[in-house]
């Protein structure tokens, strides 16, 4: 049987000296006693998981919106592919695959319903402006957790809680395993992002960029792998996870193809699917902004600590697309006499 101390020590005697060692984490923000079986990030992945947020992901947008088909990514989806590409890096290099997984499983906790859109919505109407990065860093430390106190959230480590915030946006993650889950983050959803747009017929196979294509691959599944395998050559032996400079420029260059031919067509997003999604969006945050009292006891609680409208947000950015969707309707849309 191995105890902690021993999977510990383990780390210790056969990770590379780069990798984060779970018995030299930089600890908790409250103390807890350690788990007798589990590391301590092992304990943030089972968190994560077993949290409500995570399971309200397979109910939230990736791109597409109230898709009809059974195959497009969700929020749900988005999150185990990049957790599965971190981690074939993450062991690929020697490091520690715990920590990855569990930033990689807590990274988008904090989406709103309905994709980007809903993000950019709450970003204009919110005082202070709303990043989901941020957000779900605030679902850890605030929203979510067992520790039966409103407030004090999962309790994570601080290894986890950097990860998840730093996913995205201008600073890198402090350990190696977070910068892996910022780079695996951008090669799961520019290339599932595609297999969907394919599926839709919003872009063709001849649209692809032939230089993509190229030095890529011509499927999916290559496309990943040559991605992972050129970030795992590169990054080997280095303070920095990195991508050659040939790939990194055409990722680029992927990426601002699928803004331009698929984010921004006007079939994904048609003018009026955004307009419902920020009368929607707008209409509960002036609602409950107006009504703080009708919002769950947590959040009534977090309102009295946080502000009103801190609350709100948080309440809105956690639905799903139906519940908000729902919601919107038994509040706005008049019902029939019975």
């Amino acid at each position: 049987m191995l105890f902690r101390q021993d999977i510990e020590k383990r780390e210790i005697e056969t990770l590379d000296e780069r990798a984060c060692k779970s018995a030299y984490t930089r600890g908790r923000m409250f103390d807890e006693p350690k788990d007798e079986v589990r590391t301590e990030f092992q304990r943030d992945r089972d968190r994560i998981i077993h949290s409500k947020s995570f399971r309200r992901l397979m109910h939230k947008t990736q791109v597409f919106l109230a898709p009809e088909g059974d195959h497009f990514r969700t929020r749900l989806t988005h999150t185990l592919e990049v957790s599965q590409i971190a981690r074939t890096i993450a062991r690929a290099l020697n490091y520690n695959e715990d920590l990855t997984e569990a930033i990689a499983l807590g990274h988008d906790l904090g989406h709103t319903p309905f994709g980007h859109n809903g993000e950019e919505v709450l970003n204009k109407i919110h005082p202070g402006g709303f990043h989901h990065n941020v957000q779900s860093l605030r679902v850890v430390d605030v929203l979510e957790g067992s520790h039966h106190r409103v407030g004090c959230g999962m309790n994570l480590t601080a290894e986890v809680r950097d990860g998840i915030v730093n996913h995205t946006g201008p600073n890198d993650p402090f350990t190696l395993e977070g910068q892996i889950v910022h780079l695996a983050d951008r090669i799961a959803y520019i290339n599932h992002d595609i297999d969907d747009a394919l599926r839709s017929g919003v872009i063709d196979f001849k649209d692809i960029p032939e230089s993509s294509i190229e030095l890529f691959g011509s499927s999916h599944r290559a496309r990943i792998n040559s991605l992972v395998i050129d970030v795992i050559k590169n990054s080997e032996g280095k303070d920095k996870i990195c991508q050659s400079p040939a790939f990194k420029k055409e990722m680029d260059h992927l990426r601002k193809f699928m803004f331009a031919n698929v984010y921004k067509n006007s079939q994904v997003k048609r003018d009026e699917d955004l307009n419902k999604v920020e009368t929607v969006i707008r209409s509960l945050y002036e609602y409950y902004l107006d009504n703080p009292g009708l919002l769950p006891d947590d959040l009534r609680e977090i309102s009295e600590r946080d502000g009103v409208a801190e609350a709100v947000k948080d309440y809105i950015a956690g639905m799903t697309d139906r519940f908000a969707l729902s919601t919107y309707t038994d509040l706005f849309v008049p019902k029939g006499w019975k």
